[in-house]
């Protein structure tokens, strides 16, 4: 029993399909088979049971687009055309070899002119001149493409990947235009073209009411239009002449990623042609994906590099043989060694085991955490390295303020303590001259822990930035007289200058803040000059600003410290200057105060050229501020509150030894 009974009513013409001796298959439009007669039994091995209701697995895969082609090229023949294309292909027996035939093909329509599907029939060919010359013709194409493909697949730039498709396509077509559009969202957007004109570059259009749409839509992968109705789509009406649109979808990581579109205006499309569309379009989306790939790689190489080369940690790669073969920008800046130097060569330190950190410093005294980590993928090894040197120096720092602390308040405590219990178990025994001193020395002791609590507290305050002032105008000579005045009782050795310039403004920022600095700036200079002699302090109207000096004849500050001694305990490892205690936060304090006034502090040799400060005004302040003459000697700094003659220098002090601290505060007018 054969399949054309079931489909095929009128009893001759089932007799004439059961008796031809042609091989005739006829589908319907799910391409399923509905009549296969004897003569495609004998030819291809499958009995019409077998076939019936089946999509036939007789067309091979590299002929499919050939096939899809004329079927495509069927639907939108115009009746003058003919109503059959005849191929030469090939085609599967049931054993699996390949069988050379010719086949007629047209549609299938009922008496109403409905679409039913297509037939065809199947002739079996010798290999005679017309075969050949189609292998030959079908050869030719075939490796064009294949040159094609691989040229393709040889670039990597997606914009050129393109061009090359729009030019390849009207080269195996004979179309007189092309162009290839890309699908973004709801839109298309025509992104490479050849034939047209430039102004159409990058136009879009709706893609649902396009044939890319419409060809998504029907679940095909090529389409052909034709009729002026449908020759509308996108801009291509702009081809004068514009007859027949072909275009076949291109795929991305299987979804649509564009369409590749044929025009035709003077030359005539084939079934031919729609295969080379169909497979162009198909390897359009492959090269296409290499292109996409390519880029998206090296943005992440550039986003990787990026991010390396801004690190503020030395980064270094290492290949299997513990070479280096990346060396960023802070690698260099943190060993001093640039990448030529670094890259090709082992890394230039010991390299800690994988998930350990190494901590070590190099000989430029730069302390380096060191981690290394393994990228499984390609067995190379990233080595992270970033300088701990602050955090290394606060570290040193704690340590050496908690051992400093504990030496500054032990003293004062062991003496209140022992003064006070003498005082409470010899009461009685004791003098009043002797039980006077006691309490002095109590209260002498108790005040030096109050001003130890207060800097305390204070360098705590500074170090979480919670230091508050006030900005204000304020009178910076009463300042300054107020706390030179404070000091010249304190001790017998030192002598205390004050030179104020007449012409001085009043000042921006906190006054209670300044005569802290003031105070401790007077402190420095008792402390560190202890053989005695002047102490000079000095203020003066430079432009916009003002500027007070003290300066004192000590010990100095050693070369290389004059900007470290505002750190944090740094007094600490001042050398010659640790012998006069102290828990190295006075000048912290000092700079924190001027900085948030919008101030500056300084530290300078207190050699003579800092000391002389020289004014012609014949002026100087008295005592409420007012200006009175002075009869000033020849020679001699104008002067306020100096000591009585007699109370220094005291030996030891040299002139031109000492230290100068410049303070600049802004001016108030």
């Amino acid at each position: 029993m054969t399949g054309v009974h079931h489909h095929v009513h009128d009893p001759i013409a089932r007799a004439v399909i059961e008796s031809a001796a042609d091989a005739i298959v006829a589908v319907d439009q799910r391409h399923r088979v509905t009549v296969w007669n004897p003569a495609a039994e004998r030819m291809f091995g499958w009995t019409a049971l077998e076939m019936v209701g089946r999509v036939p697995p007789i067309v091979p895969d590299e002929l499919k687009a050939e096939h899809n082609a004329v079927q495509e090229r069927l639907l939108t023949r115009r009746a003058g055309d003919g109503g059959q294309i005849s191929i030469a292909t090939r085609r599967f027996h049931r054993d699996g070899r390949l069988i050379d035939v010719r086949i007629d093909t047209s549609l299938l329509k009922d008496p109403s002119g409905n679409l039913l599907g297509w037939v065809g029939v199947y002739h079996p060919v010798d290999e005679d001149e017309i075969v050949q010359h189609h292998m030959t013709e079908r050869a030719r194409l075939v490796r064009r493409l294949n040159d094609i493909v691989a040229d393709l697949n040889a670039e990597l730039n997606l914009a050129v990947v393109l061009d090359r498709i729009t030019a390849a396509l009207i080269e195996l077509t004979g179309a007189d235009a092309g162009g290839f559009v890309r699908i973004e969202g709801e839109r298309l957007r025509l992104v490479s073209m050849s034939g047209l004109p430039e102004h159409m570059r990058g136009t879009s259009a709706e893609l649902r009411s396009s044939l890319v749409g419409e060809v998504l839509r029907s679940g095909k992968t090529v389409l052909l239009a034709t009729g002026e109705r449908r020759l509308g789509d996108l801009i291509w009406s702009e081809l004068s002449g514009l007859h027949t649109i072909a275009l076949g979808l291109s795929y991305l990581q299987n979804r649509p990623y564009g369409a590749l579109y044929a025009l035709f205006s003077g030359s005539k499309v084939g079934h031919t042609e729609l295969e080379l569309l169909e497979l162009l379009a198909g390897h359009a989306g492959v090269a296409v994906g290499n292109a996409v790939a390519y880029a998206e790689v090296v943005r992440q190489r550039a986003h990787e590099r990026a991010v390396i080369d801004s690190s503020a940690d030395g980064i270094a790669v290492l290949d299997h043989d513990l070479v280096v073969r990346q060396w960023n920008p802070a690698a260099h800046t943190l060993t001093g060694i640039p990448p030529e130097d670094a890259i090709g060569r082992p890394l230039p330190f010991d390299m800690p085991a994988l998930g350990e950190m190494l901590t070590f410093r190099l000989e430029s005294g730069t302390w380096l955490n060191v981690l290394a980590a393994e990228i499984e993928e390609t067995g190379e090894l990233v080595v992270d390295f970033r300088d701990v040197s602050e955090a290394k120096a606060l570290e040193e720092a704690k340590d050496l303020f908690l051992a400093t602390t504990s030496h500054e308040l032990r003293t004062p405590i062991t003496v209140v303590q022992g003064f006070a219990s003498t005082l409470v178990n010899r009461w009685d025994e004791l003098a009043d001259t002797d039980r006077r001193a006691a309490v002095a020395t109590i209260a002498e002791r108790a005040q030096s822990l109050g001003r130890l609590v207060e800097h305390l507290l204070l360098g705590s305050r500074a170090g979480a930035d919670e230091l508050t002032v006030t900005i204000e105008s304020f009178d910076l000579a009463r300042v300054l007289e107020g706390v030179v005045a404070g000091f010249r009782s304190l001790s017998p050795l030192h002598r205390v200058e004050l030179e104020i310039a007449p012409d001085l403004p009043p000042c921006q920022g906190d006054a209670m803040a300044t005569d802290i600095v003031l105070g401790q700036l007077l402190e420095n200079a008792f402390k560190y000059s202890p053989d005695g002699g002047t102490v000079s302090v000095r203020a003066v109207r430079e432009k916009s600003d003002v500027v007070v000096t003290v300066v004192d004849e000590g010990i100095g500050i050693p070369p290389g410290d004059h900007e470290r001694i505002f750190e944090r305990f740094v007094q600490g490892e001042a050398g010659d200057r640790r012998r006069f205690g102290g828990i190295g936060l006075g000048l912290y304090i000092v700079k924190r105060l001027t900085e948030a006034q919008g101030g500056t502090i300084s530290a300078h040799p207190g050699g003579a050229g800092n000391r002389e400060v020289s004014h012609t005004n014949p002026y100087r302040r008295g005592g409420k501020g007012s200006a009175t003459p002075a009869t000033v000697p020849p020679g001699r700094p104008n002067t306020l509150l100096r000591a009585a003659e007699g109370r220094g220098p005291a030996g030891g002090a040299h002139p031109g030894d000492g230290t100068c601290m410049r303070l600049v505060l802004r001016a108030a007018d």
